[in-house]
């Protein structure tokens, strides 16, 4: 069974910086990709980032590009996010998920998601 459990997620003033962390268990995920996903309150949830689980390659929405990376941590079933130069737009639970194939923006096509994590970014 696969399972994705977040964290990372906090308190920072605008300008800062986290790092969100996504481990997962329960399978090989060689075929798969993990995207970033995050909803604020009175908002649909939203594609962030995703990166392929095997080569590595990765895609951000346009508000996020040059400010938040991606990376799978070598060795380990664990993806992070880093989010450099936070706004208060960037508020926001933030949810790690898992789908086979390649990246998607389209939140219906990942089958497991995390529990998800709050970030909030104070003026």
């Amino acid at each position: 069974q696969v399972q994705l459990v977040e964290s990372g997620g906090g308190l920072v003033q605008a300008g800062g910086s986290l790092r969100l962390s996504c481990a997962a268990s329960g399978r090989t995920f060689n075929y798969y990709s993990l995207g970033w996903f995050r909803q604020a309150p009175g908002k649909k949830r939203e594609f962030v980032a995703g990166i392929s689980w095997s080569s590595g390659s990765t895609d951000y929405t346009d508000s996020v590009k040059g400010r938040f990376t991606t990376a799978r941590e070598p060795g380990k079933n664990t993806v992070h996010l880093r989010m450099n130069a936070l706004t208060p737009e960037d508020t926001a639970v933030y949810y790690c998920a898992v789908k086979y194939g390649p990246v998607s923006t389209t939140l219906t096509q990942y089958t497991t998601w995390g529990q998800g994590t709050q970030v909030t970014v104070s003026s």
